[in-house]
């Protein structure tokens, strides 16, 4: 049976995850790779009310168990709905945002226990795991200073963005062989885009097509 491959960008707010996605995008297509780009959260029919809430509820969610619900209901829906049924097919899946978010926004930013986030993220994702993720990193206070809008998480203090950035970058000390770090920080477009395709094309090259 085919399965596909799910690649995901992850980085805190300003790092390039989402211009760095399309350009990735626009190259493997160029190869005659069979991409589908999606994104977290939003890409459901849910999850645009969702995404909404999130990003633009203030006052609204102060805890953080129940951010963390309304992202893993986003999610949930997400991999019902779109990353399973393109895996399924054999289709490479693109995808800005995933586990690690929560894993680096509610666990290392917020506090939460990170067992317990695993736990609810495998549960909700059917054991569905990235196959590969380009991390891309640089300094909250340059991410912040070049981010676009002005939503619910961008507006957290600078001490916030800096445990998500620490966060992320412990994520992959520990898994190096799925994590890899790409510096956006004082180098130009080009040049990380390079590195993010030579990355990709590496993993394509030898993930087994059939399973």
């Amino acid at each position: 049976m085919k399965r596909g491959a799910l690649i995901t960008l992850e980085g805190i707010e300003g790092s390039g995850k989402s211009g760095h996605l399309k350009l990735l995008a626009q190259f493997l297509q160029s190869q005659g790779f069979p991409i589908r780009v999606t994104y977290e959260p939003g890409a459901t029919a849910l999850g645009r009310s969702l995404r909404e809430l999130l990003l633009h509820g203030e006052g609204l969610i102060e805890d953080p168990l129940v951010e963390l619900f309304l992202f893993l209901s986003d999610r949930r829906e997400h991999v019902r709905l779109v990353v399973k049924p393109l895996l399924l097919e054999g289709k490479v899946v693109l995808c800005d945002r995933y586990v690690d978010s929560t894993l680096a926004y509610q666990g290392f930013g917020r506090g939460l226990d990170l067992d317990f986030l695993l736990r609810a993220n495998r549960l909700v994702t059917e054991g569905i795991w990235p196959d590969l993720t380009i991390l891309l990193d640089c300094p909250p206070e340059e991410g912040l200073r070049r981010a676009k809008g002005e939503d619910r998480l961008h507006r957290q203090p600078l001490e916030f963005h800096r445990r998500v950035r620490e966060g992320y970058l412990e994520l992959a000390r520990r898994e190096p062989e799925r994590i890899k770090v790409v510096s956006t920080s004082g180098c130009p477009k080009e040049e990380a885009q390079e590195e993010i395709r030579s990355i990709v094309l590496e993993f394509l090259r030898r993930w087994p097509r059939e399973t």
